[in-house]
């Protein structure tokens, strides 16, 4: 029996709204001269989830409701538990017999889930009509090691991770996919405050479904929050992981876990294949940004040249010379400035002379603040007396227009 036709029936009004309302502020958001590439991104619209979505909603503010139930009828085919695609296909069928004006106007419907529900819709459809342009660069990746081959990147106010492959230290973009995070959103500061921690982490390891309950889903990738610098400041917690949904579920509200990132199992089967345990750096931001190469290569340049400065006033064994690089607030894990500086004096006296090499450099800029990053990098030392090898973790933080080492330690 052929279904009444749903084109004789104007548009839902909440769909022009969504649709006109996403695409406004991806022209507004960013800076005027990365307006343009901003809309590159908007012409395969069967790439993700989002892409699907975006297709149905573009069909639904032309009018053209059949192909907007046929693609709907699609994707819960593709995923049948998602239930965003069911309120749709509900708003759509209820189309040809009354005016629908609002999102999940089926009636009797839970009001927190339709809640949840529209979140997720905007969330999904901003984000896809905001993607970054193939000209910009997240602001957070200065530079990558050689053997990383990927990064991660979680901008928690768009609940979207992001992963970029390294080509020659230049991270260059692979996928991106939808994310919950904590109840109350992020910056981790204590145990149990349901927020999603902010900075620079590294996967420790992989969890396998079949050692995991059914809410965690697919797998879970562990991050080892917190790091050198929570624990200098003070934030507490644990059992921090991205991970994926309940069988019954495709994924969730785009605040509703209790810190963690959650994917929907497909996306986070894909993440699973594209990170290495260990060695894959996450950086969860409050707020990605993003810039051109020539402002990116500037000011990776910028920092390389702090650290070569570094290295090669070490190297010199002048003591005020190396000691200037470090701040006035800088901390080990065991000693403020004042204590490091006596130690580094005491142990310079015995030198005759000192070789330093470093490889393997990572620059990543702490999220939390504007003006800090994290380098990492593979130092080889020889003296008189000693020689080792080790992998040491360096936060720098810009002080008076110089860059300033605020802490270090051996990785």
């Amino acid at each position: 029996m052929k279904r009444p036709g749903l084109r004789q029936r104007a548009a839902p009004w909440w769909v022009a709204a969504l649709v006109m309302g996403c695409a406004l502020e991806a022209a507004h958001a960013a800076p005027r001269h990365l307006r343009a590439p901003v809309l590159q991104f908007l012409g395969d619209p069967g790439a993700s989830t989002e892409g699907e979505l975006n297709a149905i909603f573009g069909a639904i503010d032309r009018q053209q409701l059949d192909t907007a139930l046929r693609l709907t009828d699609q994707l819960i085919a593709q995923h049948p538990n998602f239930k965003l695609a069911y309120l749709i296909r509900g708003d759509l069928l209820l189309a040809h017999t009354q005016p629908i004006t609002t999102i999940g106007s089926a009636p009797n419907a839970p009001p927190d889930l339709l809640a949840d529900l529209r979140e997720e819709a905007i969330v999904r459809l901003r984000a896809y009509r905001e993607r970054p342009g193939p000209t910009l660069v997240p602001r957070d990746l200065l530079q990558l090691r050689p053997d990383q081959h990927t990064a991660v990147v979680v901008d928690t106010r768009k609940s979207r991770l992001y992963v970029f492959v390294n080509d020659h230290g230049r991270p260059r973009f692979l996928a991106d996919y939808y994310i919950t995070q904590g109840k109350l959103g992020a910056d981790k500061e204590r145990e149990g405050d349901q927020k999603t921690p902010v900075g620079v982490y590294r996967i420790t390891s992989s969890l396998p479904k079949r050692k995991l309950k059914d809410f965690y889903g697919a797998a879970a990738l562990p991050i080892d929050y917190p790091n050198e610098w929570d624990r200098l400041n003070g934030r507490t917690g644990h059992g921090i992981w991205l991970h994926g949904t309940p069988s019954n579920t495709y994924s969730r509200p785009p605040k509703a876990s209790d810190g963690c990132v959650v994917l929907s199992n497909p996306d986070l089967r894909a993440l699973v294949h594209s990170v290495q345990i260990g060695v894959t750096p996450v950086v969860i931001s409050d707020d990605v940004q993003w810039m051109k190469v020539d402002e990116w290569n500037a000011q990776r340049s910028s920092l390389q040249h702090a650290l070569e400065t570094w290295r090669l006033d070490w190297e010199s064994r002048d003591m005020e010379r190396y000691l200037s690089h470090y701040s006035k607030r800088f901390a080990s894990d065991t000693e403020a400035i004042k204590q490091w500086s006596q130690r580094k004096r005491q142990v310079n006296a015995g030198k005759e002379w000192v070789q330093v090499r470093i490889g393997n450099v990572a620059m990543l800029r702490y999220p939390e603040s504007e003006d800090m990053m994290v380098v990492t990098f593979d130092q080889n030392y020889r003296s008189n007396n000693m020689s080792n090898s080790v992998q040491k973790t360096q936060y720098w933080a810009r002080e008076n227009n110089r860059w300033k080492i605020v802490y270090e330690g051996v990785s």
